[in-house]
């Protein structure tokens, strides 16, 4: 993990500079994601997203979107499985994320309302409450999630949640997060899965059909990567749309 030297005074973190009143209500919720297909999810009327794989992209990105105003932050998209009983697909509404800036608490009565939009929805059965950690790098060994999952009692991990809940608790703003669950804690994950991400959030293929000629035997495992990456991005669209219907996501 790195401390990311300048983050806080970049942005703010001793100042309150968050927009408050009647003017929130106009102004949209941002959603914080990893990658281009998590963004694409997550946008929709009263939310915009904005989304890089890259800390400083990410950073960059928000500070812009933040310039335009919003109402409230989300961490939105994929993670990691810490907790064993997790499966691929599971929804976690988080209750904080422990990380290089320390623990950030999501707002509870945002992340209430959002857990109870699940009611009577496919989600229902699968959503938990917990905790999330956040990490600087990406952690693809079952040993490194097993190492953060006693440390922590984290129910999952991403690489997101920190910066959004950082910026968002400068800037006085709500805060949430909305993460299913991709690879679980018990998947060690090949080099190719990973090998096609872009730093801007962005895939290609290429870079996964070097590894997999290099590598012929990690094609089992980036099939079930696969299958569980269909789980998860399954769950967020499901999650989307329901947040949507209850008009959760409006703070």
């Amino acid at each position: 993990m790195s401390s990311r030297p300048g983050f806080a005074s970049g942005f703010g973190l001793n100042s309150g500079s968050g927009s408050s009143g009647s003017e929130d209500a106009r102004l949209p919720v941002i959603a914080v994601t990893g990658m281009a297909f998590e963004a694409r999810i997550a946008r929709g009327p009263g939310v915009e997203s904005v989304f890089a794989a890259r800390s400083d992209l990410l950073e960059r990105a928000l500070s812009e979107a933040l310039a335009r105003g919003c109402s409230g932050i989300i961490s939105f998209g994929t993670a990691g499985g810490l907790s064993p009983e997790l499966e691929p697909g599971t929804l976690i509404i988080a209750s904080s994320v422990s990380g290089p800036f320390g623990v950030l608490d999501t707002d509870p009565e945002w992340s209430a309302r959002l857990f109870a939009a699940f009611a009577g929805t496919p989600l229902e059965a699968k959503a938990v409450r917990g905790t999330m950690a956040g990490v600087a790098a990406p952690l693809a060994g079952e040993q490194q999630k097993s190492s953060l999952y006693r440390a922590t009692g984290a129910l999952a991990v991403d690489m997101e949640s920190h910066i959004a809940g950082a910026i968002a608790t400068a800037r006085g703003l709500p805060f949430a997060i909305c993460r299913a669950i991709v690879d679980p804690a018990w998947r060690s994950l090949p080099s190719a899965a990973t090998a096609g991400l872009r730093d801007d959030g962005t895939t290609t293929i290429l870079p996964i059909l070097r590894e997999l000629l290099k590598e012929p035997s990690q094609l089992g495992a980036l099939l079930k990567v696969a299958g569980d990456a269909r789980a998860a991005k399954t769950s967020l669209v499901q999650a989307r749309h329901a947040m949507g219907v209850a008009g959760a996501l409006a703070v």
